[in-house]
């Protein structure tokens, strides 16, 4: 049984052949209509939602399943202190897989650990959400025909931005990718993911604070909002909210053809003006979260004809240390303490990855 938490729980084989079935769904849609009959799919979001919630259930009643779950966990046993490890031991018995959405990093991670069907992580507090990294790689496919050999722009909150987090990561396996950072000081993309990810692989990185100065080179933008939730000083948030704003003027030293992406939703970020331009391609996307969901669920559930590999399961370390992320799944719930070595030997904790201070 396979899981995906991280988008890099897939090889770039297995990712390609979820993209290659999504493209072959959006062909054929007649073909799938009844691919999971008889299927359950629990949708588990511990925290608002409106596409990747929607995209998931309309994913799974177009391969002809059902949708049990919860959009808000005050609606369940959650509120009465129950923990993700129990709740995905009883969801097990009800459904065939799940999706899961949650504020604490890791969580989705316990959950598979637990659960004895299939688990997506629809998203983790600022970790990962790798089925957004599927639509992204499904969108640009689409758009520009390849997932290789192109410049791409990261624009706005790289620091708590999960799927610019999960993207570049997935981006790593492709060749004659160029990436570009663009993010004010308060909100670079953390250190040791440009490190372990651009550096390692020997990615062409570039980092600046202006989108006008590197708007020209890119093929793809990628925009991204100024996320309220994640930041402990509210002042801080309005300080940096109006920092990139993409309105049609800058735009015309654009590529003709340069793709337009943003995960959304949106709040300032980019100007109504710019969603008449045919390099908008952000709705778009939207759509494709459904085919790639849709592609997934077969997917995971053993549908598709391209199976996937025998899982490794890595090997985590256990130990006294203790995690220092406040909102990582280990602090608030009674689970083992899991690390693992990093490829510069530092000691990570396994839920959220971050760097954990070795006595």
């Amino acid at each position: 049984m396979r899981s995906l938490i991280d988008i890099m729980d897939f090889s770039k084989e297995e990712t390609h052949a979820v993209i290659d079935l999504a493209l072959d769904i959006i062909a054929h849609r007649w073909k799938y209509a009844h691919a999971c009959d008889g299927r359950k799919l629990a949708t588990l979001f511990y925290e608002p939602s409106t596409r990747t919630r929607l995209s998931f259930t309309a994913a799974m009643m177009e391969l002809g399943g059902n949708v049990i779950g919860f959009s808000d966990a005050k609606s369940s046993s959650v509120s009465k202190g129950e923990t993700v490890a129990d709740t995905v031991r009883v969801i097990s018995a009800f459904a065939d897989i799940i999706a899961m959405r949650h504020f604490k990093e890791g969580a989705p991670l316990v959950a598979s650990q637990y659960a004895s069907i299939p688990v997506i992580n629809a998203g983790d507090g600022s970790h990962a959400h790798p089925t957004q990294t599927l639509t992204d790689l499904l969108t640009i496919r689409r758009e520009l025909g390849r997932l290789d050999n192109f410049t791409i722009g990261f624009c706005g909150d790289l620091k708590f931005g999960r799927t610019v987090h999960s993207l570049i990561k997935a981006l790593s396996r492709q060749t004659g990718i160029n990436v570009v950072l663009i993010a004010p000081d308060e909100l670079r993309l953390p250190a040791h993911l440009k490190k372990e990810i651009c550096e390692e692989n020997n990615i062409p990185t570039k980092e600046v604070t202006e989108l006008e100065d590197v708007i020209a080179d890119l093929d793809i933008l990628y925009m991204t909002r100024v996320q309220e939730e994640r930041f402990l000083d509210r002042d801080e948030f309005l300080r940096l909210r109006d920092r990139f704003i993409l309105t049609p003027d800058k735009l015309e030293n654009a590529k003709k053809d340069m793709v337009i992406l943003h995960p959304l939703p949106r709040i300032n970020e980019i100007s109504r003006q710019v969603d008449k331009d045919p390099r908008a391609a952000y709705f778009r996307q939207v759509e494709n979260g459904k085919f790639v969901r849709m592609a997934l669920i077969m997917t995971l559930l053993g549908l598709n004809e391209k199976y996937l590999e025998e899982e490794n399961k890595t090997e985590y370390l256990t130990s006294e240390y203790k995690c220092s992320n406040p909102v990582c799944i280990c602090n608030s719930e009674d689970v083992d303490k899991q690390f693992y070595r990093s490829s510069e030997g530092l000691l990570r904790c396994a839920y959220c990855e971050g760097l954990v201070p070795e006595k």
